[in-house]
């Protein structure tokens, strides 16, 4: 059970924060499917602090998508209360700090993995978020640095000790960035020297990892992060599993594009055209995955640079699959 003051969710499935991709449109998306908390993309405080508009921008989100986390990183305090405080006044359910990304330009400037390899520092910058800002502040990290200096033990009871009320762990190092397999051993680990919820992330690609992940390791929520960019459904799909013991959804090419469509168009609403189909761009590879001409079709709508155009050609294209699977 997830239980962030008044968050309270029974198997609790969360999106992570992704930079470029968990953007308004997309999180709603993941919401309608499925999601019960999401999370801005990850939101620099340096800029937050010297008002940079483009910045500021990332704080946005509809009300349809609470409960809602505000993700905010940096390696210096100052600016980390700053950026908090402004974080607060957009009202999300809760303020949550990067300690895990793993970015050789976010590392080098002492923030988030970096935080790792200075765990006094980390506990000084959160105990002083947490004490500035009203709402529940939470903090998502990894196991360590590297395998030789795995500290996240120490390091989850020095935070649980400061005030935060969850702790998100990717069960991978610092050094390991994507790659290998997550090490999902330390969770229950991690549950035994601290009492706040303890949220995994890390290798769930599927509906049957995200169970495996509840069954084996007793977290209080699983964090989902690439396993959502190719199939947003994967929230609903495990929720269909936890009360159906079965997936019933079933994504075929008519499903892919109608939602790719009302996704466009969502992005456009909140972005105005030109931007909206443009950054769009983005999630076709997802979306068409797996389809025939699929990389044909993605070149194509790489010329297109207006809705109504598009939306023709994403209804023919689909169309053109239908006819495909006909019988002859």
């Amino acid at each position: 059970m997830l239980e962030i003051e008044k968050i309270k969710i029974k198997n609790a499935l969360l999106l992570a924060p992704m930079e470029d991709v968990t953007d308004i449109s997309f999180r709603i998306i993941c919401k309608q499917l499925g999601a019960d908390l999401v999370y801005t993309e990850f939101i620099n405080s340096e800029g937050l602090v010297r008002g940079s508009k483009m910045t500021r921008k990332k704080l946005e989100f509809a009300d349809q998508e609470r409960p809602i986390g505000i993700q905010i990183y940096g390696g210096k305090i100052e600016s980390m209360v700053g950026a908090a405080k402004i974080s607060e006044t957009y009202n999300p359910e809760i303020i949550d700090i990067n300690a895990g990304c793993w970015v050789k330009n976010v590392v080098g400037s002492g923030a988030g993995a970096g935080l790792l390899k200075a765990p006094e520092h980390l506990q000084s910058l959160v105990e002083t978020v947490v004490k500035s800002v009203n709402k529940p502040v939470t903090v998502k990290t990894r196991l360590g640095w590297d395998e030789t200096s795995i500290n996240i033990l120490e390091v989850a009871k020095r935070l649980e000790d400061v005030g935060i009320k969850a702790l998100t762990v990717h069960c991978r190092t610092r050094a390991q960035g994507h790659k290998g397999d997550a090490d999902w051993k330390w969770i229950p680990e991690i549950k035994k020297v601290i009492s706040i919820p303890v949220i995994l992330n890390g290798g769930v690609m599927t509906a049957e990892d995200a169970i495996r992940a509840f069954s084996e390791t007793g977290a209080d929520a699983v964090m989902i992060a690439r396993g959502a960019i190719d199939n947003p459904w994967i929230f609903t799909e495990i929720k269909e599993l936890f009360e159906f013991g079965e997936i019933k959804i079933k994504i075929d090419e008519e499903m892919k594009i109608l939602t790719c469509i009302k996704h466009l168009k969502l992005a456009i609403e909140l972005k105005g055209e030109k931007r909206g189909v443009v950054e769009h761009r983005k999630f076709y590879s997802g979306y068409l995955k797996g389809f025939r001409n699929a990389s044909a079709a993605r070149n194509k709508i790489m010329s297109i640079f207006e809705l109504n155009p598009l939306e023709e050609y994403l209804l023919s294209y689909l169309a053109e699959l239908k006819e495909e699977k006909k019988p002859s």
